[in-house]
């Protein structure tokens, strides 16, 4: 697999670095190395630990609260909707930013305000739900006694996570950092994700199906990747197959349907002040298609999204003659 090169490290390879909690002494995790300063867009697979509110979760992370409504498939349009509360041992996805870090991928943008009763394991394993080891937040803020902990204290939390030039098997991905609970298979995971076992083998450079709970696992999933130009402040956008992205300073939308390799991006729910979304030389606006059947097929022209620029929605005319018109029979 081409420009692929993870490393899936187990505990006594890597103990100088990652995951000294004794008690979970063979968990592995995989690393991507990296030796330049871009990043990409990833997701966290987290377990709510009680229950939260969405802007509680958010917080946690540092992330928009829509953000994660919308890498979770949840309807945004509700009112008050970040206050709805999420039950305890809920299954998120959480988009965060992957970042190059002193040579491999990991996200450090996420900081914690420690409180009473707090410790470094209970941090990791039960706030973060086993995303990061107690070891890891101890290096990453040079504490000296882990045992002493003040109160309000902000550490650097280093969650993990990979980019592998946001494509699996050429096609586009976006990477999931899973991690293992005790009842996982690796066959079950592939099922989840629809995935297969040899591909997440690949992916992960592991010798052998076996995995241990509380690994943390790099999965694929399946995206529309945007084709944006650099100087967009949404550049790089990609967006998992059956979830949705809300972007252009909360005015577009922009979809991935299941099976799916092409963004759909439409006037957003929470629009509200927003720029001009009309096609120029156009009575389209973003989103619209019309079709128009000819003898040589079917023309179909549409408003298509160009990216956020300088406060500013990109729009352009697409236009295509396809074999027939869509809900046509042959």
């Amino acid at each position: 697999m081409p420009n692929r090169k993870p490393i899936f490290f187990s505990f006594y390879k890597l103990c100088f670095i990652f995951f000294t909690n004794v008690a979970l002494g063979t968990t592995k995790s995989t690393i991507e190395p990296c030796s330049n300063s871009d990043s990409c867009n990833a997701l966290l697979g987290y377990t709510l630990y009680t229950d939260l509110k969405v802007a509680e979760v958010a917080s946690l992370f540092q992330v928009d609260p829509i953000s994660i409504l919308t890498a979770n498939a949840i309807d945004i349009s509700y009112p008050d909707v970040e206050n709805h509360i999420l039950p305890s041992q809920l299954f998120l996805k959480i988009p965060i930013l992957c970042s190059c870090v002193d040579g491999i991928r990991k996200s450090v943008s996420t900081h914690y305000k420690t409180r009473p009763q707090d410790t470094l394991s209970s941090i990791a394993d039960s706030i973060y739900a086993g995303l990061v080891s107690a070891d890891q937040i101890r290096e990453a803020n040079s504490i000296a006694d882990p045992s002493v902990l003040d109160v309000g204290e902000n550490l650097v939390v280093p969650l993990p996570c990979t980019c592998f030039n946001g494509t699996d098997n050429g096609l586009p991905a976006i990477y999931l950092s899973y991690v293992v609970k005790p009842v996982d298979t690796l066959a079950g995971i592939a099922a989840s994700y629809s995935t297969t076992i040899t591909d997440l083998m690949n992916v992960n450079a592991m010798g052998s199906a076996s995995i241990t709970a509380g690994d943390i696992l790099a999965v694929p999933l399946s995206a529309c990747a945007s084709d944006f130009p650099k100087y967009a402040s949404d550049h790089g956008l990609i967006v998992p197959n059956g979830s949705y992205a809300i972007t252009a300073s909360h005015c577009v939308q922009c979809s991935c349907g299941p099976g799916s390799s092409n963004l759909y991006c439409m006037p957003a729910s929470l629009a509200v002040s927003c720029s001009s979304m009309q096609c120029k030389s156009s009575n389209l606006m973003l989103g619209n298609v019309t079709v128009q059947q000819s003898s040589a097929g079917c023309n179909v022209t549409s408003c298509a999204y160009g990216g956020y620029v300088n406060g500013t929605i990109i729009t352009w005319l697409s236009s295509s003659l396809q074999p027939r018109c869509p809900g046509k029979s042959l």
